[in-house]
């Protein structure tokens, strides 16, 4: 697969988009974001040494089923982490889009596409971590990977690791569909059958995490009953 490593650039995501899908499969590393973002467009702090990087795909799924590709992502993500650590309970996963060592959130997901090309934006905090003032004040807290673990990965170094780990959810996911993605998620999912509270566009709900449906999305046990949640920021 190519891959090209840039000094600088705008956004990873943006410069996959750009190449378009003609250029995938492709991964796209920088050691600098100037213009990183987030979910809603936040800010997305991008600071040298640590890992920001996209993979760019084709996919031609429709577009929901394309969307479960970060459930692919954050799975990758863990296996990474646990290979460079031996040390794979630390990590879990928050629906829908981070991964969290010992309870704090040290990596971030992001996906964006201009069909049919596919970025898949990928943030870890391997050195930096961004100021916990200048979050949501219920945000989990922030952690490093050289803060939590002492370790001191490269970028080039982490994408080694993370590349080939994607790749292999990538083949179940095309051969086997979204059952064992959801059923590994779970598996490593923080927080599963505890209270959390759900913040959608329009209302917050409070309940119960009790899992994924086929979709992707999360089930909260309320007192109204079982909901599904396609879309929502996760509090603990």
């Amino acid at each position: 697969m190519a891959r090209h490593v840039l000094e600088s650039i705008d956004s990873t995501n943006a410069q996959a988009l750009r190449l378009g899908f003609g250029h995938a499969p492709a991964w796209i590393l920088a050691h600098e974001q100037t213009a990183g973002r987030g979910r809603r467009a936040r800010a997305w702090a991008s600071p040298r040494g640590n890992f920001h990087a996209s993979l760019l795909l084709a996919p031609s799924e429709p577009t929901a089923t394309v969307a479960l590709r970060s459930f692919a992502a954050a799975l990758a993500l863990r296996d990474a982490f646990a290979q460079l650590t031996e040390a794979p309970q630390a990590f879990t996963l928050k629906w829908p889009n981070d991964v969290l060592c010992n309870g704090a959130k040290i990596a971030g997901i992001l996906l964006e596409a201009s069909l049919p090309a596919l970025a898949i934006g990928i943030g870890v905090n391997l050195i930096a971590a961004p100021d916990p003032a200048l979050l949501d004040p219920d945000a989990l807290p922030p952690t490093t990977l050289l803060a939590a673990t002492g370790l001191r990965i490269q970028p080039e170094t982490f994408l080694d690791t993370l590349a080939p780990a994607y790749e292999a959810w990538e083949t179940t996911f095309q051969t086997q569909g979204f059952a064992p993605l959801r059923a590994a998620w779970l598996q490593n999912a923080a927080k599963l059958n505890e209270p959390i509270r759900a913040r959608t566009g329009t209302q917050t709900l409070y309940g119960t995490f009790k899992g994924l449906d086929e979709t992707g999305a999360l089930l909260l046990q309320t007192a109204q009953g079982l909901t599904p949640i396609p879309a929502a920021e996760i509090f603990f």
